[in-house]
């Protein structure tokens, strides 16, 4: 079953002005980041390693502009952005559920990274203010990706375990995860607590945990790597 995909009209390599376009998508951030933001974050994890120096000083430029909600000038990474589809050739990406309940990614193959992240980029760019936040926390952090293992690049995105939980159809949304892990109300997902108050919080947390403190011996080891996954998930979105 698709959970997401991305359709993204390009130009062809050996046409000299290179345009990108937005086609129909099908793209759910519900709860945020969802499926959608998953295939988005997955994309440009994959092709932003690709980028060379100009590339990603231009990357991070554009990040700025559109979590801001400003206007772009173009064109960007050496792509204009139009509206029609007139003359350009799609790629699709998909996020697909698997009959044993793993998901899989689908990228279409591409020499040229740029209008691949554009297009998740701009897609991303599209949402209203507070998710539009949400969605480039998780765009910042998959751009700094190295890898090939989608498994792997899957429990970055989550963030960097696997305690993150997959429910069915639905992404957990990896910040509001790691602050009810270590108790912090979700409402903050926008206003994060400080770096201090998170490594303090998990210090005490951590002592509650162990078996020497009345921690259940069973658990012990699983909550452990939850409250530690969570730090670690807080403490780079902090640093986003």
């Amino acid at each position: 079953m698709i959970l997401a995909e991305l359709n993204v009209w390009h130009s062809r390599p050996a046409v000299p002005t290179r345009r990108v376009a937005l086609g129909d998508n099908r793209l759910n951030f519900d709860p945020t980041p969802g499926p959608g933001g998953l295939l988005l974050a997955a994309v440009v994890a994959i092709h932003a390693q690709q980028l060379d120096d100009d590339g990603n000083a231009d990357l991070s430029d554009l990040l700025n502009l559109l979590e801001m909600g400003s206007r772009v000038p173009q064109p960007r990474l050496r792509h204009r952005l139009q509206q029609d589809l007139i003359g350009l050739t799609r790629s699709t990406h998909r996020l697909v559920s698997l009959p044993d309940g793993n998901i899989s990614l689908d990228v279409a193959p591409s020499d040229s990274p740029e209008p691949h992240v554009l297009a998740a980029l701009y897609r991303a760019g599209q949402e209203p203010s507070l998710e539009r936040r949400s969605l480039f926390t998780l765009l910042r952090s998959a751009r700094r990706w190295r890898g090939q293992n989608n498994r792997d690049l899957f429990r970055y995105l989550t963030g960097e375990s696997s305690e993150v939980p997959w429910k069915g159809n639905q992404i957990v949304d990896p910040v509001v995860w790691a602050l009810e892990v270590l108790g912090f109300p979700a409402q903050s997902a926008t206003h994060l607590p400080d770096s201090r108050l998170v490594r303090r919080t998990f210090r005490r947390m951590l002592r509650r945990a162990h078996p020497d403190h009345g921690g259940a011996v069973v658990e012990a080891g699983s909550r452990i790597e939850a409250l530690t996954a969570a730090r670690n998930i807080l403490l780079d979105r902090r640093s986003a």
